[in-house]
């Protein structure tokens, strides 16, 4: 037997703790040595002048998930996760959707046929509880966390998904008894309705009173109360999207006091602005996400909390629609109101060399807290480690080699997804993923794709090590 089944050379290799020059020996779909060089007739990859990295873990992306209302959205698992690893990244984490009145577990069975045998790169998922019903919270969601499904997200908006305070706390209660992660979508339901009510009455529907009908203290009042609850019940909680300076301010003030709050952010927050929504003829469209993006003091605010640690990890929050259709971001028409546009945009395959180029190469991040905002902490917040996120002796061989030089205009002609569009068009950056292996077989081969619907695995997850709750809480100190 061969004594490795393929060798990574000359290569420059980041982790999130060092940087250093190593060969890297494969076998089995594993990483097996690491060496100054690696003696082997076995097949090579000259990585001479690039960097080699963990893939990315992109642990917040919406796939193959269309609306009830028939909005139908632009990637399933083949074309999301094509884009993905032509994006840097070997794993991602999509949803699977609890629709009111359905089984959860029921939700799940359905996106696992969606997925099976369609996807170039590993896959997990999260779960969606929209309807916590007794049967849900007391039967299939402890027993969904047992079989692997270890984290679960939930809603304090949206028609149809937002839940109320008394079944956050509920939905909270069961996930620290289970030692269950729970991400949280943080926005005030009512007071975004209250807005837009008031913005139609005034004829103000144009796609960038978006932005007006969730403003900063929609998203500040959210964080507050969500991080309140969690310190109510002593449970750990994600608090996902982060756009706004005082919703960061929020968070730095609950870590400040101990408590298990945790924080990730996107590409659309250090990038885009409110103002990209007044673009003509409705194609501020193109940009209404949620929450929406914010202004240049928010973009900074972002910057500094991937800087100091206060976010742990940079997730695309890929939900992709096409503008120029009626299941899509045109679904109530043509010129709709910014209520009707469905809320989301693309950003899979460019959330890596954003950060890269933005945060990389100019200074903001250094080379191992981007390995650590896009992979490696990925990888221990869900579950996941030691075999993803790092490139380690046991490790499976998801690599990503970079051409940190190569300089990139963002067009839509480049991308992979399935939308048609990206709100990054015309941004110029610097450095691209060129090649991409997952478990030690190459899906991007300069720059094509070469991998094979299928090779994707499922992939069963660990408890959190950071969803232990802190301690006993009053009311059991009570008892």
């Amino acid at each position: 037997m061969a004594d490795f089944d393929r060798v990574i050379r000359n290569g420059t290799v980041v982790t999130a703790a060092d940087v250093s020059r190593c060969d890297i020996g494969i076998r089995d779909g594993r990483i097996v040595a690491l060496a100054e060089r690696i003696v082997s007739d076995a097949p090579s990859i000259d990585a001479a002048g690039r960097l080699v990295m963990p893939g990315g873990i992109d642990s917040h992306v919406h796939i193959a998930q269309d609306g009830d209302d028939g909005t139908v959205m632009a990637d399933d698992f083949l074309s999301g996760t094509t884009s993905a690893a032509c994006g840097g990244n070997t794993t991602v984490i999509p949803f699977a959707l609890q629709a009111k009145g359905r089984s959860l577990r029921a939700a799940v069975q359905d996106y696992h046929a969606k997925a099976d045998g369609r996807c170039l790169v590993d896959y997990a998922f999260h779960l969606i509880v929209s309807d916590p019903t007794e049967g849900v919270l007391g039967q299939e969601l402890p027993a969904l966390v047992k079989d692997g499904y270890t984290s679960f997200k939930v809603f304090m908006t949206y028609d149809g998904l937002k839940l109320n305070d008394r079944e956050l706390l509920e939905v909270f209660d069961v996930a620290r008894r289970e030692r269950a992660l729970v991400m949280v979508h943080a926005e005030n339901y009512d007071a975004i309705r209250f807005l837009t009510d008031r913005l139609e009455r005034a004829g103000r529907t144009e796609p960038y009173y978006h932005t007006a009908s969730r403003p900063v203290p929609v998203e500040r009042e959210a964080t507050h109360r969500a991080i309140s609850f969690a310190e109510m019940i002593d449970v750990p909680i994600m608090i996902v999207h982060v756009s706004s300076a005082d919703a960061i301010e929020q968070i730095r003030w609950a870590q400040g006091r101990g408590l298990k709050v945790f924080a990730e952010t996107c590409p659309q927050y250090l990038t885009l602005t409110a103002e990209d929504l007044k673009a003509l003829n409705m194609e501020g469209e193109k940009y209404v996400c949620s929450p929406p993006p914010r202004d240049k003091a928010s973009q900074e605010a972002c910057w500094t909390g991937l800087g100091n640690g206060l976010f742990s990890v940079f997730s695309s929050d890929h939900c992709p629609f096409r503008y120029d259709s009626p299941a899509g971001k045109k679904k109530h028409g043509e010129r709709t109101a910014f209520r009707w546009v469905p809320n989301g945009i693309p950003g899979v395959e460019t959330r890596l060399p954003i950060l890269f180029s933005e945060g990389v190469g100019k200074g903001r991040l250094s080379l191992q807290q981007f390995v650590a905002l896009t992979s490696t902490n990925h990888a221990q917040m869900y579950g996941l480690a030691p075999r993803k996120g790092s490139i380690a002796v046991g490790a499976d061989a998801d690599i990503a080699i970079w051409d940190p030089e190569r300089r990139v205009t963002i067009t839509q002609d480049l991308l992979h997804h399935g939308a048609d569009y990206t709100p990054y068009e015309g941004m110029e950056v610097t450095g691209w993923p060129e090649t991409v292996l997952v478990r030690g077989e190459t899906v991007v081969e300069a720059g094509r794709v070469v991998g094979r619907p299928g090779h994707g695995r499922f992939l069963k997850r660990d408890l959190s090590p950071f969803a232990a709750p802190r301690g006993i809480r009053p009311t059991e100190y009570e008892a």
